[in-house]
């Protein structure tokens, strides 16, 4: 894409990092005494560790086709809404497994929301709100318009709430990554939305005796799909069709749900 003239803007993951890094503060807490790390820092450590192996793995490639194109990454918050109903009902397990008595304390000292997890004992849940802006915008847009390869909301973005005075404060929440590329994706106008995934396509019931993988699929048969609830897994493929269907209802050009490509915008 960058030798045949896009200017890209590069999402990306943070599932199994994010969750190493809270991991090991966790175990460096209780071994060895050290604070734990909030889990809005874990995100931005994670942005910054998985931006720069993007960044100079494609800084090494463009230099080796002698592609004089800057790769940057960009530590980026995004804001939700703090009266989100996902806070009232926090659904996204974090952290390492506790006993009753360590999640109760917990729970009490920290106002944390715990769960009980099919007998293998009591985990951390947070929320997962909807993402409505991306706060580096303008910075994002400015590299782009330099020229810059553009690394940006990381994992879903950091997440952050308006304390009510303008002022932004780190949430523990999890923003889905698919959602705030979608949002990105808008903001900058992109002409072309890429989700990269680990299927060889789109399928209906994946997995299921009546599969059927898709080559085309209209908007219309994408917003069905959605509204029946029981054709795309609801915490992989279907945030990738609500994320495309958010993108092409804003006026975005095309979409494309790739295996094995990089996610860009042009």
């Amino acid at each position: 894409m960058v030798e045949a003239g896009w200017e890209v803007a590069i999402g990306h993951g943070n599932g199994p990092q994010v969750g190493f890094i809270l991991r090991r503060s966790e175990i460096a807490h209780k071994v060895e005494g050290m604070h734990e790390v909030p889990l809005d820092v874990c995100g931005a450590d994670s942005q910054g560790a998985i931006g720069y192996a993007l960044q100079q793995t494609l800084q090494n490639e463009l230099f080796r086709r002698n592609i004089k194109k800057n790769v940057a990454t960009v530590i980026t918050q995004v804001l939700v809404d703090r009266d989100d109903p996902a806070f009232q009902k926090p659904s996204k397990p974090i952290g390492g497994f506790m006993d009753a008595s360590e999640a109760k304390r917990r729970a009490q000292d920290l106002g944390w929301s715990v769960v009980e997890d099919a007998g293998r004992g009591w985990r951390r849940v947070v929320a997962s709100p909807l993402p409505r802006e991306v706060v580096e915008l303008e910075t994002v847009q400015a590299l782009l318009n330099s020229g810059v390869v553009v690394v940006t909301v990381g994992g879903g973005g950091i997440p952050v709430i308006d304390k009510g005075n303008g002022d932004y404060v780190g949430t523990a929440a999890v923003i889905d990554k698919d959602y705030a590329s979608s949002l990105l994706a808008r903001a900058i106008k992109a002409d072309l939305f890429l989700i990269s995934t680990a299927v060889e396509k789109v399928a209906i019931n994946f997995g299921k005796p009546d599969q059927k993988w898709l080559d085309r699929m209209t908007l219309a048969e994408a917003k069905r799909y959605l509204a029946e609830g029981n054709h795309f897994a609801k915490g992989s493929m279907a945030p990738k069709i609500q994320a495309i269907v958010w993108y092409l209802e804003a006026g975005g050009k095309q979409r494309w749900l790739p295996a094995r490509r990089i996610s860009g915008a042009r």
